[in-house]
């Protein structure tokens, strides 16, 4: 690579206006993607996404799926170069919060705090991904630059892998970052090495034919939202968390001293995390073990009970339908499709009339947090931000690195720029300044970082 990092301070006051303009065209775009009514929006993103890429003279090209597409591109400098892939995503959650300040998916830059939905989940990563990326093929880095943008990422990825298969469209890397992760505190990088996986599940009970009146039925008839409850009770300890399904916590593997110092090293504390959710009390204080439990831990999660009068006040009637919704989080080595029929047949010995149906299965994802990518990765945090990054996992859930781990089986690091503060999947999202021009300057050196690394 000619010329010295030095240079890129520049380049990066120079492309703040660039990076700003590009922003606020891809916010104003509502691509939400579980929402039908915005196909046109997810369409006109793609579009956008790929004319944005050739402004800075990529290549870029529209991947189709049976769904929304996924869009590739970048810069290929040199056949025998490495190559390293930059998976970002441009779908967004719905905002309808009431709690916005102001209309979701209409810009404001105000003096470098960047507001709407997608600022920071995940438009204003990826435009400082792709910023990054051609300064170092401008400054003539051995290395070859694409771009993964997916639409269909907030709805689990559910057509992802066939766009992978397309592999004359998308070739194989030689590594990937994924640049779609949060910090715990602002000041103190953190980089994700493992997700949890996601098993999601819908229960239904049907009793009758009809909401009846609970004073001439009530006591003979059964009632489907109380067996429903007593279907959580069985499945999971309210007060501790701890699943009582047999066999699911057989292939958990705890995660070792050295890991759960690293997870501490993140700038995690209790009472910022209580804050940061408006959290009134937890199951636990002691940092260590919020931290195995949100990161390193299954989980079993009630999210909505179903069935009935909603109404103001209460109707005496007993339903004749209730539905339940549930989902488990799942750490590596834990396969959904395995604990799925752990919890059916533990449905069909003790609930048997309850009707269960999966809604949505995404495998675990585990790195590693040792190694070339990941010195490289420590070196690069430090260059853009002055502090090498802790190396944490994630309680969420990102369907499409799971799919690329099985595709390609090449090391997938993430480089999130992310802060809690920003609102990521909250009301009044926003991005800022300080993050985007840090994180320019680490992809940066990492890209660089990349070309002296023999895959």
């Amino acid at each position: 690579m000619t010329g010295s990092r030095a240079q890129i301070d520049p380049y990066i006051k120079e492309a703040r206006p660039r990076f700003e303009r590009f922003l606020a065209e891809l916010v104003e775009l509502p691509s939400v993607s579980m929402d039908p009514s915005r196909a046109a929006d997810m369409r006109k993103t793609a579009t956008l996404a790929v004319q944005l890429l050739k402004d800075l003279g990529a290549e870029a090209r529209i991947v189709e799926t049976k769904g929304y597409p996924v869009v590739e591109g970048g810069w290929t400098t040199g056949k025998t170069h490495p190559t390293v892939l930059v998976y970002n995503h441009l779908d967004v959650q719905p905002a309808q919060e009431p709690e916005w300040k102001q209309a979701p998916f209409a810009f404001r830059n105000d003096q470098g705090l960047y507001h709407g939905r997608g600022a920071t989940d995940d438009k204003g990563p990826a435009l400082a991904a792709l910023l990054a990326g051609r300064y170092v093929v401008e400054q003539g880095a051995p290395i070859n630059v694409r771009f993964l943008w997916e639409l269909e990422e907030e709805i689990g990825s559910p057509n992802f892998s066939e766009a992978l298969r397309q592999r004359h469209l998308i070739r194989k890397p030689d590594s990937v970052l994924v640049s779609d992760t949060i910090w715990i505190a602002k000041g103190r990088p953190a980089m994700p090495y493992g997700l949890r996986g996601l098993l999601g599940a819908r229960l239904s009970l049907r009793t009758g034919t009809a909401d009846v009146h609970s004073g001439l039925t009530g006591g003979a008839a059964r009632n489907p939202l109380t067996e429903l409850c007593e279907v959580v009770h069985t499945c999971v300890d309210a007060k501790t968390g701890r699943v009582n399904i047999p066999g699911f916590y057989d292939d958990v593997v705890p995660p070792t001293k050295a890991e759960i110092k690293s997870f501490l090293a993140s700038g995690f504390q209790v009472e910022r995390f209580k804050k940061a959710y408006g959290f009134r009390s937890l199951r636990t204080t002691d940092p260590a073990e919020v931290l195995r439990r949100i990161w390193a831990s299954p989980t079993f999660e009630v999210h909505g009970l179903a069935g009935g009068y909603v109404g103001p006040g209460v109707k005496m009637v007993v339903p004749g339908y209730a539905e339940l919704k549930v989902s488990m989080r799942l750490v590596p080595n834990q396969r959904p499709e395995k604990i799925f029929r752990l919890f059916k047949k533990f449905l069909a010995d003790r609930h048997p009339h309850v009707t269960v149906e999966a809604e949505g299965m995404l495998q675990p994802f585990q790195g590693v947090f040792s190694g070339p990518y990941a010195e490289a990765a420590k070196r690069a945090m430090k260059a853009g931000f002055g502090k090498e990054p802790a190396f944490i996992r994630e309680g969420g859930s990102i369907g499409a690195v799971s799919t690329m781990q099985r595709a390609w089986r090449v090391p997938i690091l993430f480089m999130g720029l992310s802060l809690p503060e920003h609102g990521y999947h909250a009301p009044n999202e926003h991005f800022d300044w300080g993050q985007a021009s840090g994180g320019m300057k680490a992809l940066a050196a990492y890209f660089a970082e990349l070309a002296r690394i023999k895959p």
